[in-house]
């Protein structure tokens, strides 16, 4: 039987891909068995048992660069776990006896997998954004195999590392052909008009916020022939609703008008979207991607390395998305590109036929190309 350990973590960036891997894996090996290794206080501590999988707890945590006495405490701490995560990943590797081992990436995945690679067992990492974590670049040299969302991550890397262009896998039913356009805008109970959707994630965004607000505000002051999805997040919600109402703006009995804390339904707002405005983490470009639409990216600035700016310019670079980057970001510049795109909306064609095609539409079968690799050299 084969036996995978996986280690990611930190982020949902880093734990839902090693999700996917994992589902990918167990469609070649239904009887697999899977070990996931991660921090007892991260998001993996929950989300891995969730999924049902079997969870191997180990502490490790990262260095605070800017120094006062608060991160001096942090520091001392982790360079105690450090001490420790060598002995700890060697004892839940020689107890689980793993075939093949995969990092995702967060600091977790550094003692696991460089203790793997020690003791000769076959190991792979996948970096899901443009520009790669120190941890996925610190390990892309000693790994067997280094799995790549974009080929543009792979200028960071060490010359040495040997790499395949695989993709992100995206969840379930994020996909050209899984909804229609139509169908989606007549699940949402709404017409043909062209239609924007922006959000910022569950916590939100507040320059995507203030753009959204601005943006609709305009809307119906000029009465624009437009349907507008919003998704403003915990961060909006003491804001938002009530700017909007204080502009006499009733979204709540509008038909053109859908805001909300949260979007449940992330699959069929973006199939029914004609131009999205949000971030561009790696999970969010390669949904863009998959489902083949025009998009406004606001990265976020305040992510480790400026990763999302990478991401965004991916598909800035290759005429798939329009990029402002947020200290660029105006209302003013905001509607005006909006208006750009309704009276050009084949503006918006070109966007979205150049999103789906630099889309990677066989993910999973690459990615499973890299782990039988690995497994047929054992």
């Amino acid at each position: 039987m084969l036996k995978v350990l996986l280690a990611g973590g930190g982020t949902g960036g880093h734990i839902n891909p090693a999700l996917a891997i994992a589902s990918i894996i167990k469609q070649h090996h239904p009887d697999a068995e899977f070990l996931f290794a991660g921090t007892p206080n991260g998001m993996e501590a929950t989300l891995i048992p969730k999924a049902g999988y079997n969870f191997a707890p180990i502490k490790v945590s990262g260095f605070q660069r800017k120094i006062n006495p608060e991160n001096i405490v942090r520091n001392v701490k982790a360079a105690s776990y450090l001490a420790m995560s060598g002995s700890r990943a060697k004892k839940i590797i020689s107890d689980f006896k793993p075939d093949i081992v995969i990092g995702t990436g967060g600091y977790v995945s550094y003692p696991i997998l460089a203790k793997a690679v020690q003791m000769g067992i076959p190991t792979a990492i996948h970096e899901q954004n443009a520009f790669p974590g120190i941890t996925n670049r610190l390990l892309a040299k000693k790994v067997n195999e280094v799995m790549l969302t974009v080929e543009e991550a792979a200028q960071h890397l060490d010359a040495c590392a040997k790499y395949t262009i695989t993709g992100l896998p995206v969840r379930a039913g994020f996909s050209a052909g899984a909804l229609s356009r139509s169908e989606a805008k007549k699940k949402l109970g709404l017409d043909d008009k062209l239609c924007i959707f922006s959000f910022g994630g569950s916590l939100g965004a507040g320059a995507i916020n203030k753009g959204a607000e601005a943006l609709i505000k305009w809307e119906k002051a000029e009465n624009v022939p437009v349907n507008h999805i919003h998704g403003y997040g915990k961060m909006g919600k003491d804001t938002l609703p009530k700017n909007l109402a204080d502009a006499g703006i009733d979204y709540e009995n509008d038909d053109s008008l859908m805001v909300s804390e949260y979007i449940h339904n992330m699959d069929v707002c973006l199939a029914a979207a004609d131009l999205i405005i949000c971030r561009s983490g790696a999970s969010t470009i390669s949904e863009l991607q998959a489902v083949g639409r025009a998009s406004i990216l606001i990265p976020s600035p305040n992510v480790t390395a400026n990763h999302q700016f990478h991401n965004a310019m991916v598909l800035g670079r290759a005429g798939a998305a329009v990029v402002i980057e947020e200290k660029d970001l105006t209302d003013e510049k905001l509607i005006e590109k909006v208006k750009e795109f309704i009276d050009n909306p084949e503006k918006l064609d070109a966007l979205a036929k150049r999103a789906a095609e630099t889309y990677v539409n066989d993910t999973h079968d690459r990615i499973y190309a890299v782990i039988k690799r690995l497994l047929d050299k054992e």
